[in-house]
């Protein structure tokens, strides 16, 4: 299978940064945005103001309000949302052929459920093909054409390889791997943790803090994706510990920014009014430690931030609950 023309869900940062990367690969890249004003703007003044602001977009690509005009590309990235997936995802199956690959960009659990976004993919959309694609990546670094890798997941490998090819070019590379659950784990946990590393740097701990919180933060990613069947290498490359390192260590994180925000005492509905853009860690918390519960997997970092966006507890209960953990061996 040949990749040419390529179909995009999502008008927001991420999935304008791909359209760009695309135009860039040599592709046709198709944008779907819900927002009337984003998809005029794209095509007309070749920009994003809303939310990819100061970065020109290439006049090749194209932008559609009509989720039927994706139907023709040859592949489809899912870019909408992770709690919108299953709603946007059902709309598609009416339009989409059979057998097409539909790459889930979004990262994230489902919060009704906690399920992976590919089984709620497969529930909406079986005919399609399910891909993952994720890794330590900024929307504006990637959309003004600096260097960045990211791994993209198919349980069919050429598959993956041919689409892998057709999205990488000389300042994206892409990895292929067959560990759809693994790489799509990493970004969704990481999310968590990164509002977790904001919190530390909005309560000023210091690094010391941090380090120990991303690296035990670590750990509770893989105890997690262990039992949810990840592989150990995958969590350890580009979608999981790339990722984290990057979501973790840099305020242009959208769920580190948050975290940030709730350490300085502002209240979540307060940051969140403030934006257009979601920080995906405030839903999938609920989602990691409702699975974590079932399990029995130990989560306390990630049961922190759920508590504390949750309004169950405040940010120094929280810190102070895990500081008197009772001491352990580290492995």
């Amino acid at each position: 299978m040949t990749f040419e023309t390529i179909g995009i869900i999502g008008g927001g940062a991420w999935g304008t940064a791909l359209g760009q990367t695309l135009t860039l690969a040599g592709r046709r890249a198709l944008l779907w945005a819900r927002e009337a004003e984003v998809v005029d703007e794209i095509n007309g003044a070749h920009a994003n103001t809303p939310f990819l602001p100061g970065v020109p977009l290439d006049p090749r690509l194209s932008a559609t309000g009509y989720l039927d005009q994706l139907a023709r590309c040859d592949a489809v990235l899912m870019v909408a949302p992770a709690q919108h997936l299953r709603s946007v995802g059902a709309s598609l199956a009416q339009v989409l052929p059979a057998g097409k690959p539909v790459v889930i960009c979004s990262k994230g659990l489902e919060q009704a459920t906690g399920k992976l976004l590919v089984e709620v993919l497969g529930e909406v959309m079986p005919n399609a093909m399910p891909m993952v694609l994720s890794g330590p990546s900024f929307a504006a670094d990637v959309a003004r054409g600096l260097p960045a890798a990211l791994t993209l997941a198919a349980a069919d490998e050429r598959q993956g390889e041919a689409l892998a090819h057709a999205i990488g070019y000389r300042h994206l590379r892409i990895y292929w791997s067959s560990d759809l659950i693994g790489v799509q784990l990493g970004g969704a946990v990481k999310n968590v943790l990164a509002i977790a590393a904001g919190i530390v740097e909005g309560k000023g701990l210091g690094a010391s803090a941090h380090a120990a919180l991303v690296t035990r933060g670590f750990a509770e990613l893989r105890r997690f994706g262990a039992a949810l069947g990840a592989r150990t290498e995958t969590l350890m490359g580009l979608s999981g510990l790339g990722d984290l390192l990057l979501t973790c260590g840099s305020p242009q994180s959208r769920n580190m920014s948050l975290g940030r925000a709730l350490g300085q005492g502002q209240l979540l509905d307060d940051v969140l009014s403030k934006r257009r853009s979601v920080a995906e860690g405030v839903y999938t918390a609920q989602a990691v430690v409702r699975v974590a519960a079932e399990r029995g997997i130990d989560m306390p970092i990630a049961q922190a931030v759920h508590a504390i966006v949750a309004g169950s507890v405040t940010v120094d209960t929280a810190i102070d609950a895990l500081m008197s953990r009772p001491q352990k061996p580290e492995m």
